[in-house]
């Protein structure tokens, strides 16, 4: 074979070795850095006042204001904790919803998880 040709064979392995090192480092390190998770806490948070102001006001019994106080203060243990996971689970950085001044392609709504996290025990 001539130099020329090895030249040439050395040369294209080499840019494909390094297009792929920059496309791999793209992937697994530039874009999951610049993922941002945004959370309207508030929205959750009415939703479940809204919710315990409506048991409280139909209780019929002194047991069912007690459980629907049981209901809030399960609520207030919950929140911090589930607010605490989302940034473990998305792999991102979590931000209020109205600490960002606009979407992003990058931005991603984890205020349906945080209800959902809330939700269950």
């Amino acid at each position: 074979m001539s130099p020329h040709i090895l030249f040439v064979a050395n040369a294209l392995v080499s840019l494909i070795a390094a297009a792929g090192s920059l496309l791999a480092y793209d992937r697994l390190v530039i874009r999951p850095a610049r993922t941002i998770g945004v959370v309207d806490l508030a929205e959750v948070y009415r939703a479940k006042e809204d919710e315990f102001t409506r048991r409280l006001t139909a209780a019929h019994s002194e047991e069912e204001r007690q459980a629907t106080l049981q209901m809030a203060r399960a609520f207030a243990q919950r929140l911090p904790v589930a607010l605490e996971s989302l940034p473990a689970e998305c792999g991102c950085l979590v931000v209020l919803k109205a600490s960002v001044a606009g979407p992003t392609p990058y931005t991603v709504d984890l205020t349906a998880r945080l209800r959902q996290k809330v939700e269950t025990p």
